[in-house]
């Protein structure tokens, strides 16, 4: 791949390096502050809200201002509200921190990936963003395992302060650098024309149904992975150490999958191996809620984790093939968007269904959300043949 790309794809790695550490400490936190089961909620949800409200700017800004500026501006509000973080002392503070790190993500993610999908050739597309999502697996093994460290030795809050150092530097090494300083492609066309294609092309069939199943099956994702700790702790007994360890495995096998990811996607094509990818997660996830040896209980975590690392090829692979390229950062802008609009809720609907029967009662809430967008997913590839026909089509004309 070409350095710009790799310099793309390093940027992933340090925006995902605090990705898991917040819902991690959970368990950590409602001891330190005596918090309740929704009050630690909200270390995922207000964050979750605030990448929400970013996702719109974003795909403003990723039109106007170059790569390198946009990533710069991710790693600044990364690292300095990882040093916040550090030195609080409030539960309050904690979640205004880790608000702004996520309020980071959507503005290297909407300008890192639109960017990515230009640059490389579309054959190799698939295999591209395997290795940019492997990246940032890599990047979350990395937090968690710091953080299971720390957690031995002088606390949580060194992880936020040991990352943010090299996250900083990052940041000043990618202003100053000539590889990215590129804006983003608009293809000048007559205003109407270019109206019609956006109605066309990024509000199309193909997408609403493809932000269908990201949205669905993102909701009880991300309320499994919130609780995932707090179910190793309170209901297998395992110690903070011990269950944040296993959690900080699982993007290590994240790193693998990604590329599996983007090899099934190249080899079987982006929907078969979406489908594949979420029937095989719930599987997993049934077999992980029925067992009891500690054992078998990280292994089923550790496939599973494994598995589900490898959607993020396909999925960006159908996103990048169903918008077009003219407008491809706004069509990243509704795919983040929506996936920040239901990790928003995610957290608190989950701990309302653990609060009406128990923590195990996020399997079922989980998998009935993972069954549905798979269900969905079926009717979506009539209409990407389609759209994909009509953005060729357009091209070539043009």
């Amino acid at each position: 791949m070409e350095k710009r790309v790799w310099m793309i794809c390093t940027t992933h790695m340090f925006v995902e390096v605090y990705l898991y550490i917040q819902v991690a400490i959970i368990p950590v936190v409602v001891r330190e502050f005596g918090l309740g089961l929704f009050e630690a909620s909200l270390i995922a949800t207000v964050p979750s809200i605030a990448g929400l409200l970013m996702n719109i700017p974003s795909g403003f800004l990723a039109d106007r201002l170059s790569t390198n500026q946009l990533l710069f501006t991710s790693m600044i509000i990364e690292g300095v509200a990882a040093l916040v973080v550090s030195q609080t002392n409030s539960f309050w503070m904690l979640v205004i921190g880790v608000s702004f790190m996520k309020a980071g993500s959507p503005i290297y993610h909407v300008a890192g990936l639109s960017q990515i999908s230009r640059i490389v050739k579309p054959q190799q597309l698939s295999r591209s963003v395997g290795v940019h999502n492997a990246m940032g697996s890599l990047g979350s093994t990395a937090g968690l395992i710091s953080l299971t460290i720390f957690l031995l030795t002088t606390g949580w809050r060194w992880t936020y302060l040991a990352w943010s150092f090299p996250i900083l530097v990052w940041g000043i090494i990618l202003l100053i650098s000539s590889q990215l300083k590129l804006k983003q492609i608009r293809v000048r066309a007559d205003p109407s024309q270019k109206k019609l294609s956006q109605l066309r092309f990024v509000l199309s069939p193909a997408l609403l149904i493809f932000l269908a199943v990201i949205g669905i099956r993102e909701i009880g994702a991300t309320g499994f992975s919130t609780f995932t700790t707090t179910y190793f702790v309170n209901v297998r007994n395992l110690s903070d150490t011990t269950s944040s360890l296993i959690f900080a495995i699982g993007p290590a096998m994240g790193i693998i999958g990604s590329l599996l990811g983007g090899y099934l996607a190249e080899r079987h094509g982006a929907n078969k191996a979406l489908s594949w990818v979420i029937l095989s997660c719930s599987l997993l996830l049934g077999g992980l809620s029925l067992m009891t040896s500690v054992y078998l209980l990280a292994l089923f975590y550790l496939v599973y984790a494994f598995v589900n690392n490898a959607l993020w090829s396909p999925m960006n692979t159908i996103l990048a093939r169903i918008t077009p390229e003219s407008d491809r950062g706004l069509g990243y802008s509704f795919y983040f968007f929506t996936e920040g609009l239901m990790d928003s809720f995610s957290p608190t609907l989950a701990a309302s269904v653990i609060v009406l029967s128990s923590v195990w009662g996020i399997f079922p809430f989980t998998l009935s959300l993972f069954i549905v967008s798979l269900i969905v997913l079926q009717f979506l590839p009539r209409f990407e043949r389609r759209e994909i026909g009509n953005v060729v089509s357009e091209h070539v004309s043009k």
